[in-house]
């Protein structure tokens, strides 16, 4: 971490129970500056309170209680002690002050951008568009999905295709799902290629070549210009623009994509939004498929993400996109209402035979994409991106005017030079006068214009190459429009025709427009979220602050190394930090997901084995519980997977792990287990099983989904596990942002370390015997660590610590609360759940008809978001109340968890029909207690159930959706202005 004098301090109890250990500059903070009483949510007082409704006389004898003693850690945390919210900004600065942001011209899909102010204030730094869930009830979730709406039919029309996904996860990655997506809908051979255009992006091949090598996929390189020649590839790709700006002939294209389609391959293009305003966008020459980034659309480079790649794709192939797809559908009133579409994606239907292990989205930063094009509409993102090319062709002209050389006469915004011999020179002028600009070999540069640009840029970078230009009217007139575009010009379809493009130019509506989206969903802002599976706690303010910070979210992530010092110091800190928590040896912070950090963990598995010779060991374990990740992992890592059963406990079953891997033997890679288990409890066995996998000569790779219960309580790599994933968008705050950032990072035990993720960008990023890259970034979303970074010195060893007793405290108490209603499934040999606990309605759902999507619904009436529906068990609710939620607001919970289950005992007795009654109508809209009521109940029962509070009622803007309408009349764009006519 970074470095500060972690000095003892005396012990001094505050409300909270832990002592006032926290220094700063001055000595011992008053207790009330201490974070971790901001961020831990029962006080001392309150978790005495339940510890004695659990019967337990201590915080201490409950955990020891259980969590198991075999994999208990005696050592404290080697971390720093902790410091005031304050200190740590403080410390943070210092850190900042060592990046250098410059005037960025390196290109390569990364873009300084202007972030409207408005989008800033209202989006990124909102806790209502931040701490918001995944929109799997989309009741309560009708803004951010109108909001997605938006990004989808933003990047749709742009790109002139039919439909387009909620976003993935960078450009880079989302090439490689387009790859694997045309391997599944192509009837071409299996040892068919897939050609790649040989002027894209190398951080794009890189990823490629890491995700094709296991899957066993052939990539090679191709020029446009030339074509395929005899090849009949199951799918091709077409950077369009290529990574040194060239614009290839529409006709030529189109031409290309005619042959490809004729031969049974499916043709990908990676476009640049801005650029397909003005150029013959890939719909219109024949392209299946779009993919890209739409980081330049108002999101801040930070190092490298995150970003919200985008996918869109002709009809046809609407359910084979990776990822998240809003649609709309109707109501139970038959109002148009959104939700996701397709909502059960690949990976859990198909597991072990799906295509990609993607299960989430950049939510927040495609929010922001979105919203930068309703607030700039089709008029104002031609007006900038005429004015990107302005520059870039004036640019042009003075290099030609000086004798310089271009690679390519055509483009939109990225000039290549060529200066044989003199590129080091160029570049390192170019620094020298604040701009950086791209080395792309020792002959050649890139310069790249952004919607920032200024003409004072172009006479820096001018003078760089030696051609000194003094005043702004030196330079050559200005080219017009579609000057150096060429014969790639001429976009004929319109875009962004959709009303909400045209309705809010001037702040006052656009800050009013994104306030009546938020209004209508429920965030962490206003009410605890209880999912099980994905933590929902506080993302503090302190923590949030410093992404805005210029010196973070103006670094380009191939900006020269000594300008991100300030970024090394952090990951450098980071890492130390997660190895001490995981007693792993090294960590690498690029994968940008969880399922990201489960593949690069699982190639390192593979990797390792392969060093050794071990070439046939390629199967892999997964208990039947697990989240359809693992499997759908797994496979892209290039094994086979096995189911290994799960008890009538929920714990893995030990004797068929033992006859799985007999059965296997050599063959065994691998064993992949949730710790603590998918079903809530810590599993007695964990040390035996690894132990057995270790024997048969495999690997044991620990899904870390579940750290928060473990930190500072047990490190997974000291109790036998060899690799985890961790998701700091759970344990480490980072706030899920509507579905999405997150972040994955993998650990590994020391034997694992030379396979970590690596990059040709940045020697640094990886060790040279790594696995490549799986981010398109070094360091993946690099410019959202600070968030955990400040976590970590503001928690400090023993509030992250305390952290993990309260969450397995909260989880215990709801468990009790509610087990006299809801039976809890699964409890570990003690009696007692991890941080979690899965509520059983089967039996209430055989009993009265009542089901898991009457009491989610239900529970919208009384304000809160529904625990997990269905998983890992169907019929069940999973509960994960957190360690940031206080004791009244876990009575609320449990208030109405209970008065629901007086409700449906009132439909077993008869007073309400099974298919008339407050839970099957949930939720209830203000729209249907004015209209006509002819229900067995009260509109006053049905909008205040029992509990409720009148002062601070929310209403959800539409009743239950029918899912099964959105799926069978797919819409996933908003309607055309001209729908709007009558």
């Amino acid at each position: 971490m970074a470095a500060h004098d972690p000095v003892a301090s005396g012990s001094v109890p505050d409300e909270h129970g832990s002592d006032d250990s926290v220094q700063d500059d001055v000595g011992p903070t008053a207790p009330d500056d201490r974070f971790v009483a901001r961020h831990i949510g029962p006080t001392a007082a309150q978790q005495a309170e339940m510890l004695a409704y659990l019967g337990v006389g201590s915080l201490d004898e409950l955990i020891d209680r259980i969590v198991p003693h075999q994999i208990r850690s005696t050592a404290p945390l080697a971390l720093p002690a902790a410091v005031s919210e304050r200190t740590a900004a403080g410390m943070l600065r210092e850190i900042a002050a060592q990046n250098t942001p410059m005037r960025s011209m390196i290109g390569l899909g990364y873009h300084d951008t202007i972030t409207p102010p408005v989008l800033r204030r209202n989006i990124l730094e909102n806790p209502a568009w931040y701490t918001a869930y995944t929109p799997y009830q989309p009741e309560i979730s009708q803004g951010r999905l109108e909001a997605l709406l938006n990004f989808q039919t933003m990047v749709a029309d742009l790109c002139a295709l039919d439909l387009a996904n909620a976003s993935l996860l960078d450009e880079a990655t989302a090439v490689a799902e387009a790859m694997t997506l045309a391997r599944r809908v192509s009837k071409v051979a299996a040892d068919a290629p897939f050609l790649v255009d040989a002027d894209t992006h190398p951080q794009t091949l890189a990823v490629l070549a890491t995700r094709a090598e296991p899957l066993g996929l052939r990539v090679e390189t191709f020029s446009v210009a030339e074509g395929i020649g005899a090849s009949t590839p199951f799918g091709i790709l077409i950077s369009q623009p290529g990574s040194s700006g060239r614009l290839a002939a529409t006709g030529h294209l189109r031409r290309l994509a005619e042959v490809v389609h004729e031969r049974g391959g499916l043709v990908t293009a990676t476009t640049d939004l801005f650029a397909c305003t003005l150029i013959a966008p890939p719909g219109e020459w024949g392209a299946d498929v779009a993919v890209g980034s739409s980081q330049r659309f108002g999101v801040p480079m930070g190092n490298g993400g995150p970003h919200a790649a985008f996918m869109a794709a002709r009809t046809g192939l609407e359910r084979s996109l990776p990822g998240r797809l809003v649609g709309t559908s109707v109501d139970a009133a038959g109002t148009p209402a959104h939700r996701l579409a397709l909502q059960t994606r690949e990976q859990h239907i198909r597991r072990e035979r799906a295509t990609s292990n993607i299960c989430t989205a950049q939510v927040l930063l495609a929010v922001i994409a979105g919203a930068y094009a309703v607030y700039h509409g089709p008029e104002g993102l031609t007006r900038i991106a005429r004015r990107i090319h302005h520059l870039a062709g004036t640019l042009a002209d003075a290099l030609v005017a000086a004798g310089v050389e271009l690679v390519a006469d055509e483009f939109f915004d990225t000039v290549t030079a060529r200066v044989p011999g003199r590129a080091d020179a160029v570049v390192a002028a170019a620094e020298e006068r604040g701009v950086n600009l791209r080395r792309v070999d020792a002959d050649r540069v890139g310069i790249a214009c952004d919607e920032t640009t200024t003409v004072d840029d172009l006479i820096a970078v001018l003078a760089a190459f030696g051609l000194p230009v003094e005043r702004s009217r030196d330079l050559p007139r200005a080219v017009k429009g579609g000057d150096r575009l060429g014969e790639a010009a001429g976009r004929k379809s319109a875009f962004c025709t959709a009303e909400v493009f045209g309705a809010h130019r001037s702040e006052t509506s656009m800050m009013r427009y994104l306030r009546r989206l938020s209004d209508a969903d429920l965030a962490l802002d206003r009410t605890m979220i209880p999912l099980g599976s994905c933590t929902m706690k506080l993302n503090a303010a302190a923590e949030m602050e410093p992404i805005s910070w210029p010196e973070f979210a103006q670094i380009h992530p191939f900006a020269p190394a000594h300008q991100r010092a300030g970024y090394t110091q952090m990951i450098a800190d980071l890492e130390r930090a997660l190895c001490a928590i995981t007693g792993y040896a090294a960590v690498s912070l690029q994968p940008n997901a969880g399922s990201q950090g489960e593949l690069a963990g699982l190639l390192a598995v593979r990797a390792w084995h392969r060093s050794r010779g071990d070439l046939g060991r390629d199967v892999c374990l997964i208990p039947s519980s697990a989240h359809g990740t693992n499997a759908a992992s797994a496979t892209m890592a290039g094994m086979r997977v096995v189911v290994v059963a799960c008890d009538e406990n929920g714990n893995v079953d030990v004797d068929d792990l033992r006859e799985k891997i007999a059965e296997h033997g050599g063959e065994l890679a691998a064993l992949m287990i949730t710790y603590p288990s998918t079903h809530g409890v810590f599993e007695e066995a964990v040390v035996e099983i690894c132990e057995m996998v270790h024997e048969a000569g495999g690997q044991v790779y620990l899904d870390g989904a579940n750290l928060n219960a473990m930190v500072g309580l047990a490190r997974p790599g000291a109790f036998g596990a060899d690799v985890s994933h961790l998701n700091l968008h759970k344990t480490f705050c980072i706030p899920h942002g509507g579905g999405g950032p997150g972040i994955g990072p993998v650990a590994v035990g020391a034997h694992l370390a030379p396979f970590l993720p690596a990059h040709p960008a940045d020697p640094a990023a990886g060790p040279e015997t790594g696995i490549g890259p799986v981010a398109a970034a070094p360091s993946g979303s690099a410019g959202i660590l600070p968030i955990p970074w400040m976590y970590l010195q503001m928690m400090g060893p023993d509030g992250l610590t305390e952290a993990s007793k309260v969450a397995v405290l909260n989880a215990n108490y709801v468990a009790a609360r509610l087990a006299s209603a809801y039976p809890v499934l699964y409890v570990g040999e003690t009696g007692g759940v991890a941080h979690e606990c899965i509520l059983d309605l089967r039996g209430i759902t055989k009993d009265t008809g009542v089901s898991v999507d009457d009491v989610a619904k239900r529970l919208i009436d009384h304000g809160f978001h529904a625990p997990t529906m269905s998983f890992p068990v169907a019929g069940t609710l999973m509960v994960e109340p957190t360690e940031s939620e206080d004791l009244g607001e876990l009575d609320r919970f449990c208030d109405a968890m209970l008065a629901i289950r007086a409700e449906i005992d009132r439909i077993a007795a008869g007073d309400w029909p099974a298919d008339d009654n407050p839970l099957v109508n949930a939720p209830h809209t203000a729209a249907m207690l004015l209209g006509a009521w002819d229900h067995p109940y009260s509109p006053f029962e049905g909008a205040y159930p029992s509990g409720t509070a009148r002062t601070d009622k929310y209403f959800p803007p539409v009743r239950r959706i029918d899912g099964v309408y959105g799926d069978r009349n797919l819409v996933c764009s908003c309607p055309p202005m001209e729908s709007y006519a009558s």
